[in-house]
């Protein structure tokens, strides 16, 4: 479990979220770094998030910046053979709207990968492919690039909510439990 006030999936993004903007914050070079250094800014951006006092961004800022950033694969950093991918997979079927949804087809939910990343994650979630890529690290969330976890995040949260699970959890919650939504 990330943190012991985190119960619910809404909690967990929101939890990963301050991460990220802790990481940008302080220039840390990853979740862990800006855990170890930046915990109370984390906890603080967190409880706001939590609260409603603070809101994130529209997505139309990562997108931005993905246009705005050099072209290459969102996963491993590659530059030759890349191809828009999914991050959260097109057969996501939580109910009969998820085939037209914008939010699943459009462009907030794409980034450029390398044909060997896209075909790895297949229809796996963001922490179901980083955590069977870098399987020797307990802490593999924390190596995903920012940018990258902020779209997902931004997405997988409109699923969770469309399917009314953002809520739920039970007992110890894992970033592994954002993608069951997908299984």
């Amino acid at each position: 479990m990330p943190d012991r006030e985190v119960q619910t999936i809404r909690d967990l993004i929101y939890y990963q979220y301050a991460k990220i903007v802790a990481r940008s914050a302080f220039g840390a070079p990853d979740g862990k770094s800006a855990k170890a250094g930046h915990y109370g800014f984390i906890k603080k951006t967190f409880r706001g998030l939590k609260s409603g006092e603070k809101t994130w961004s529209e997505i139309t800022r990562e997108d931005r910046q993905l246009v705005e950033s050099e072209k290459k694969c969102a996963y491993c950093g590659a530059s030759d053979d890349l191809s828009w991918e999914h991050l959260v997979p097109q057969s996501v079927h939580i109910n009969d709207r998820c085939p037209a949804c914008e939010r699943i087809i459009g462009i907030h939910n794409q980034v450029w990968a390398c044909r060997s990343c896209n075909s790895a994650k297949s229809s796996m979630g963001l922490y179901c492919f980083f955590q069977a890529r870098f399987s020797d690290d307990a802490k593999f969330y924390d190596l995903i690039p920012p940018l990258l976890e902020k779209k997902y995040l931004k997405t997988i949260y409109n699923c969770h909510d469309c399917a009314g699970t953002l809520d739920s959890g039970e007992g110890d919650i894992t970033v592994l439990d954002i993608d069951a939504i997908l299984d």
